[in-house]
């Protein structure tokens, strides 16, 4: 059953609010699947795989896969593909992590993906990702912590002090932006404990530590998503660029027709290239589609009747910033998904992949919209090129309009997002591939 925008969008933020990191979205993800009657894989298992059985599988604990076969499989129907990443650019904490200078108590931190640092000043940030630690049986575990209270602050230099701040600033990422966590007077153990506040952290959910060994930690801003606009026109909210994307297709797959196979493809490491155990660039994708089909003809013929739609936000149109796009292609918050092309295969999009798509939304009655880069400025790019030239399938590359793109807090249309779950709810449906 379909859900209106009021409910889609007060999910949405709920999604994000408890996804600061990869893994956090990852095990929301699971757990929304789990409840919908998704079996859960391990990779390290044999799998027994039915028709008309829905299943999920996870790598690193930051990458999903999941999917549904169709009752009466029939490889000429291919498979309906959803793909997004988990990841966003962030502030994480580096291995040595705690210093003191000129009285003060830091984090020593290290810049992931394409950040745009400068909105990351005067922020309350909270931390959270993955602790590994020894229990007192002995045993080697780890577990998700959030520490949703202002631990840290990067206070900005005042004005006074750089008056050219408003004309020229420039951030030296190793020498500008260390979070303050306090004072500290002497030994920085004398005034904090690093290791105890993730201790205590994990103590408050059940754990009895005694040594923590590992962590991978980010650093996040813990205001709220909400609804923003004298007429709540917008949404505005860290991360999301994808998490918009991986909760749209999560809910596209658990509408989607039973009779059809789809299958929800969100991986990490999107942000730094991908490269990665758990990134689109590495094999995971295909050996679960080759663990579906084992055979390589049928794999193959199965593949080549498929679709990726690739999800990642598009850049809408700035007001202060108009000159910024191509003059025909602008677009607009609350107009429509977009459809992203670039010649230069920057994107996958190509005329057969936009056709089927924009039937499917004529079809529906959603609005659609185009994106395509200056030509005197570098492109970005998304999962989409690496997966189709990886796995030999037609792709196409959409996303919802958003501002502030890879800011600490993004702003994206309250109608979008849901236009884009429509969308891709009817492409899960769609026989005509």
């Amino acid at each position: 059953m379909r859900m209106d925008q009021n409910a889609f969008n007060q999910g949405l933020i709920n999604f994000i609010e408890a996804s600061p990191t990869p893994y956090h979205a990852t095990t929301s993800m699971t757990m929304v699947l789990e409840q919908a009657g998704f079996i859960a894989l391990d990779e390290k298992d044999e799998w027994d795989i039915e028709l008309g059985g829905r299943y999920y599988v996870t790598r690193n604990d930051s990458s999903l896969i999941a999917f549904q076969m169709a009752e009466r499989f029939d490889i000429t129907d291919g498979i309906r593909m959803v793909a997004a990443h988990t990841d966003s650019p962030c502030l994480k904490l580096k291995p040595k992590t705690l210093y003191a200078k000129e009285g003060y108590l830091q984090f020593n931190v290290e810049v992931y993906g394409g950040a745009l640092l400068a909105p990351w000043y005067d922020r309350d940030l909270g931390v959270a990702g993955k602790v590994w630690f020894i229990n007192k049986e002995g045993e080697r575990v780890s577990d998700l912590i959030t520490i949703a209270k202002p631990v840290a602050i990067i206070p900005s230099l005042a004005i006074h002090l750089d008056r050219e701040a408003n004309q020229n600033k420039t951030i030296n990422a190793q020498n500008d932006i260390s979070p303050v966590l306090g004072l500290t007077m002497g030994e920085i153990e004398d005034k904090f404990d690093f290791e105890d506040l993730l201790a205590q952290a994990l103590t408050s959910q059940g754990h009895e530590v005694e040594q923590v060994l590992d962590y991978d930690l980010s650093l996040f801003d813990i205001q709220k998503p909400g609804m923003v606009g004298a007429n709540q026109d917008f949404i505005a909210s860290a991360r999301l660029d994808n998490l918009l994307s991986c909760y749209t297709g999560l809910l596209a797959l658990m509408n989607a027709d039973r009779d059809l196979s789809c299958m929800l493809i969100c991986t990490d490491h999107e942000e730094v290239g991908s490269k990665s155990f758990p990134g689109a660039d590495g094999d995971f994708v295909e050996k679960v589609l080759r663990r579906i089909t084992p055979d390589v003809n049928i794999n193959s013929r199965l593949i080549a009747n498929s679709m990726m739609v690739s999800t990642d936000n598009a850049h809408a149109v700035h007001p202060n910033f108009v000159g910024k796009h191509d003059h025909l292609h602008k677009p607009q918050m609350n107009k429509g998904l977009v459809v992203k092309t670039n010649a230069n295969q920057r994107y996958a999009s190509s005329s057969e992949t936009q056709s089927i798509f924009k039937a499917i939304c004529l079809k529906e009655g959603l609005p659609m919209q185009y994106y395509n880069h200056r030509n005197d400025l570098p492109c970005g790019s998304t999962i989409g090129p690496m997966s189709a030239a990886k796995l030999g399938i037609r792709t196409l590359d959409i996303g919802v309009p958003t501002l502030g793109m890879h800011s600490i807090r993004e702003l994206a249309g309250s109608q979008d997002a849901y236009s884009m779950y429509l969308a891709l709810t009817a492409f899960c449906d769609t026989q005509d591939l």
